[in-house]
């Protein structure tokens, strides 16, 4: 039971002010479309880096995948460990600094390798992004409000990665790759003095009138404990195979326009731009409302409803790739990309409700690491070697295929995850214990 001391610190921290939760969240969500703005412009300017560098589409998904990915990853555990015992604000402040910098040293390299080491960087520094932002959200929204706040945030991967293929559009049309990077990696070290200054680091619990405990659980300890949850382990693993869907989708969808139905660069700019904002956008944000609806009398129904609303959008991404006219594909691939995503704010707030006060920015950097090595590291290097293995026999169409081979193992994925509705009520009743 929480004891007065805690509960008279909760009344009079600025976290139990709603309007001040809503403006943090607003600047978390700011910086996380600037973490996907970062992020995705190489997948606009893919074709004039591999003829600049005489690159393959292997070695391209390399660089668009792993080269960011691996140390993402890997970086994200530590620096998260860390977000559980320090102040998160300060963290996200600092690794808002150092992705933007690298964002705008990319722009500098004079060669594929420093290309790369410059994105190897980049992921380093947005591994101090999301697991102390959703750590903070899940301090200052409340059980019945959080999936829509995680939502909303998840939101600005979507207008990030819209606003780098409408920028980026028009920068490859008028101007080179180098000048893309600089241009949108310079604003976010202005970003990083608004969350310095502005955020406040809120009480750990307060949004459920709880206290953390003094000890800190180790990464060991974290990992052993979701790993306990039947349903966490059968989300992560589903949660890995449609991210390699969604990124696949992220980072080779501008190339497959231009290589397949011949659209000049503002064009697939102003089409990808829409589809992944707005409907990558609107189904997180349905997915959110749905599960803080459904899942108020059992968690597992809001689950299940999100995935099988996914599950119905996997057809049309087949018949998107493969029509041969281009607006049947534009126009079956929008309500693609935004069933695609309604699962999401599932998996991101019940990785944080399963997960235990002092865990939880671990547990989204141990959620982060095995979706992003397999879905941001693994996705658009499989699609690139896939385009490249069947390159010989299909030309052009290569990239097609290899598509086409990236949704349907998200719609194997999606299958998975409905298969963890069985037991996580009881899995989250254990962890509120």
């Amino acid at each position: 039971m929480q004891d007065k001391n805690t509960t008279d610190r909760t009344e009079n921290h600025p976290g139990s002010s709603p309007a001040y939760a809503n403006y943090v969240l607003g600047v978390l969500f700011i910086v996380y479309v600037f973490n996907f703005i970062d992020r995705q412009v190489l997948s606009v300017f893919i074709g004039p880096i591999k003829e600049e560098f005489g690159a393959s589409d292997t070695q391209m998904g390399l660089l668009a995948g792993f080269a960011f990915a691996l140390l993402y990853t890997f970086a994200g555990i530590p620096i998260a460990r860390l977000a559980d015992r320090s102040n998160r604000r300060n963290i996200i402040a600092i690794g808002l600094a150092v992705w933007s910098a690298m964002t705008v040293a990319c722009g500098l390299a004079r060669s594929f390798v420093h290309l790369a080491s410059a994105r190897v960087l980049v992921g380093i520094g947005e591994a101090a992004g999301s697991p102390p932002s959703h750590s903070l959200i899940a301090d200052y929204f409340a059980l019945d409000r959080r999936a829509t706040a995680l939502a909303i945030y998840t939101s600005g991967a979507f207008v990030g990665s819209a606003l780098a293929y409408l920028g980026g559009g028009y920068l490859r049309e008028y101007f080179d790759w180098r000048t893309a990077f600089i241009v949108v990696g310079a604003p976010g070290l202005l970003i990083a003095l608004l969350v310095r200054f502005t955020v406040r680091e809120p009480l750990r619990g307060i949004s459920e009138s709880r206290a953390a405990t003094e000890a800190n659980s180790t990464f060991g300890e974290t990992l052993k404990y979701l790993v306990r949850s039947r349903a966490w382990v059968l989300m992560m693993t589903g949660f890995s195979l449609i991210s390699i869907t969604s990124y696949a989708i992220l980072m080779w969808g501008y190339e497959f326009y231009g290589r397949i139905h011949a659209l000049s660069p503002i064009t697939i700019g102003n089409w990808m731009g829409v589809i992944v904002g707005v409907g990558g956008s609107a189904g997180t944000v349905l997915g959110g409302r749905l599960m803080d609806t459904l899942g108020k009398a059992r968690a597992s129904r809001g689950l299940r409803v999100t995935v099988l609303v996914t599950m119905c959008g996997f057809p049309l991404g087949v018949y998107a790739l493969l029509a041969e006219s281009t607006a049947h594909s534009l126009w079956c691939l929008g309500p693609f990309y935004l069933l695609l995503n309604v699962y999401l704010a599932a998996m991101y707030s019940n990785n944080q409700n399963l997960a235990r006060l002092e865990m939880r920015a671990t547990a989204a950097a141990i959620m982060l690491f095995i979706v992003n090595i397999v879905g941001a590291g693994a996705g658009p290097l499989i699609v690139g070697a896939l385009s490249d293995f069947f390159a010989p026999e299909h030309g052009v169409n290569s990239i097609r295929y290899a598509l086409v081979c990236s949704v349907i193992l998200g719609a194997l994925g999606s299958a998975i995850i409905l298969l963890a509705g069985d037991t996580l009520d009881a899995d989250l009743k254990r962890a509120h214990a």
